[in-house]
């Protein structure tokens, strides 16, 4: 019996959506780790890459953006098929930060989590080194590095790879860009007889050289639904600001999303430093990352933000790999980016695990012809964001005020006696007489400092 087309297209639309990772090839003990992980449904990516890994001996390139559930598409393969009876690194995941090493370590681990035998170890930079060479002499089946510090231990002869038999390149867009002389030494001392995966969400020149350099002539290309993933579920807007109103303005809307989780991009670590004092100074919740931060401190920056104690991220773009929080609501541009690229993966930090996210960039005047670029580039639509008016910012800028008088320390060196005659001007007014009062000058001494900023900009005029 013949189906009609529209027919056809269902059933074979159902079909894919009751694939599990059984279908795929996967292993009743990781089955048992997704399971307690409460992961049932393959991604797109999935799909395709899984049973290619599994099934087939070429290399691998596949093109997917953030969010798309790549750690599971190279990771429960490469796990099911470790030889146990091999004590010596058989997988190598490179990765371009320690965030993301670290990220992709620990899903390893919970997907792992009814394996006990297979053994991982998080080689990455950042932190001291000689607990990683203690690590490496017990069984490493999986390493997990970042290449500068792979590089490290490799010339201490600390690792052995003698026996690769897989090498993934995770975000190898941002590697052969910032990494690339790390990324050659690597590869030359490895086997040339291993299989490499390389998962990238551009394919710039670089990348296409790389492939051309170190892979094998049959390279299987994978991509995914590039259409959807990545920017499903994201509301991309813009906002045309002054230079002069772009802090205040960005603290309303910060306002209006408190108790939510967002992300802040600026494009250098001074950048990064001036606006994350200022946000420090307004008492938002709020914290800071960048390449020139103690790893230590990052970790504990990152943590405080994932464990939900801080609201606000503000950070530059290399540092913010490997962030994976499910509850980031929304994305602001402080600075629009360089690359198509870069605002991929800036804006993909929210929207994760199907939720609904923003991506506000905040521009100038001459930088609202970049927009429809971006549009064309990304295949995506931008709406505008009404700015606030001038009183919503004032009145914004009072309950900032009000904050930060709330949140400041009683000083404990003031005399008791001079409270005492400070409490007596006061004794008389009731709660809300002395607020009025105290509101009334902070407006007086407000609009006085805007009358004396405005003449001085006429005198300079003149």
């Amino acid at each position: 019996m013949a189906f009609p087309i529209k027919e056809c297209l269902s059933l074979l639309k159902i079909n894919m959506m009751s694939k599990s990772f059984s279908d795929l090839g996967i292993n009743e003990q990781l089955q048992l780790g997704l399971a307690n992980l409460q992961i049932s449904t393959p991604t797109d990516i999935q799909e395709k890459t899984i049973p290619v890994i599994l099934s087939q001996k070429e290399d691998l390139v596949v093109l997917a953006k953030t969010g798309t559930g790549k750690t599971a598409a190279f990771g429960l393969p490469l796990l099911q098929l470790i030889d146990l009876d091999n004590t010596n690194v058989q997988t190598l995941i490179l990765a371009p930060t320690r965030e993301l090493g670290q990220q992709i370590y620990n899903n390893l681990v919970s997907f792992a989590a009814s394996c006990p035998k297979i053994t991982i170890a998080s080689v990455c930079g950042g932190i001291p080194i000689k607990p990683q060479i203690e690590r490496l002499k017990t069984v490493t089946h999986i390493a997990v590095a970042t290449p500068g510090r792979l590089v490290d231990l490799m010339e201490r002869e600390a690792i052995s790879l003698k026996d690769l038999k897989y090498l993934v390149l995770d975000e190898a867009d941002e590697m052969v860009s910032a990494l690339k002389k790390d990324l050659d030494l690597i590869i030359k001392e490895i086997p040339k007889f291993r299989r490499t995966l390389l998962f990238t969400a551009t394919m710039p020149g670089t990348i296409k050289q790389l492939v051309q350099n170190y892979m094998s002539k049959h390279v299987v290309h994978i991509e995914a639904d590039m259409g959807t993933v990545g920017h499903q579920g994201i509301d991309h807007q813009y906002m045309v600001v002054a230079p002069i109103e772009k802090l205040e303005v960005l603290m309303h809307f910060l306002n209006s999303k408190e108790g939510e989780r967002g992300i802040i991009f600026c494009k250098t670590k001074a950048a990064v430093n001036k606006l994350a004092k200022k946000l420090a100074i307004n008492k938002f919740s709020s914290g800071a990352i960048h390449g020139s931060l103690a790893q230590t401190i990052r970790d504990r920056i990152m943590g405080q933000f994932r464990e939900g104690h801080i609201d606000i991220l503000v950070a530059t773009d290399l540092a913010a790999r490997g962030i994976d929080v499910k509850e980031i609501s929304y994305v602001v541009n402080y600075h629009l980016p360089d690359t198509y690229d870069t605002y991929v993966h800036r804006s993909g930090r929210t929207a994760r695990a199907g939720a609904k996210g923003l991506s506000l960039s905040v521009i100038q005047k001459e930088e609202l012809e970049e927009i429809p670029e971006f549009e064309n580039e990304l295949g995506i639509t931008f709406n505008e964001f009404i700015k606030a008016d001038v009183q919503s910012i004032e009145e914004n800028n009072g309950l900032l005020w009000a904050r930060k008088v709330f949140k400041t320390k009683p000083n404990r060196e003031v005399s008791e006696e001079f409270k005492t005659k400070i409490k007596t001007i006061f004794h008389h007014l009731t709660k809300d007489e002395l607020v009025e009062k105290i509101l009334a000058n902070y407006l007086a001494q407000t609009s006085s400092a805007n009358t004396k900023t405005d003449s001085t900009k006429k005198h300079k005029k003149k």
